[in-house]
């Protein structure tokens, strides 16, 4: 069975992720994708509500072909793991190739029995990333072009959470 492993933080889910998770599938037999947290971001979302989100938004994706997983450990020790045999990577322009050419370079010393693909994201959908969905709507601007309806209410939610808690 051919595992791919599908790491991020998801903070939220994009269309952009949404429809590298969907192209990903169909290069493997088991898709997982790895939930985790960035130590050097302070995610909106609790990593609890990540998971569920992306649970409900692939529930019609994989018909138990994919897995959403939490993991607070090395990438290549959680890829060893999950039995994965690679690292699925979207990319959506030429730095996000820089930072991903580096990392899969240390990857690879690390275990280079597991390989990493790259898939390009859709050209409509490659200037979404999820920080720019947060600073949108914290800001007040509509995200429902970058976020299905239902995480587009998750954040409206969220962001409004935080508001009346002051922070």
């Amino acid at each position: 069975m051919r595992i791919g492993l599908y790491p991020g933080s998801f903070d939220p889910i994009t269309l952009g992720h949404m429809d590298i998770i969907r192209r990903g599938a169909k290069l493997v037999d088991k898709l997982v994708i790895g939930v985790t947290t960035n130590p050097s971001k302070t995610p909106l979302f609790p990593l609890d509500t990540r998971l569920a989100m992306i649970r409900r938004e692939c529930a019609a994706l994989g018909n138990g072909t994919i897995e959403v997983v939490a993991f607070d450990s090395l990438l290549m020790h959680f890829a060893r793991e999950c039995g994965a045999s690679l690292i699925l990577r979207g990319l959506r322009g030429a730095s996000d190739f820089e930072y991903e050419y580096q990392m899969t370079g240390m990857n690879q010393y690390l275990d280079s029995s597991i390989e990493t693909v790259f898939l390009m994201a859709d050209v409509a959908l490659q200037p979404i990333a999820s920080r720019l969905v947060k600073e949108i709507a914290v800001l007040g601007g509509d995200i429902s072009r970058f976020v299905t309806p239902a995480v587009r209410d998750d954040v409206l939610a969220q962001i409004a959470a935080r508001k009346a808690q002051g922070s």
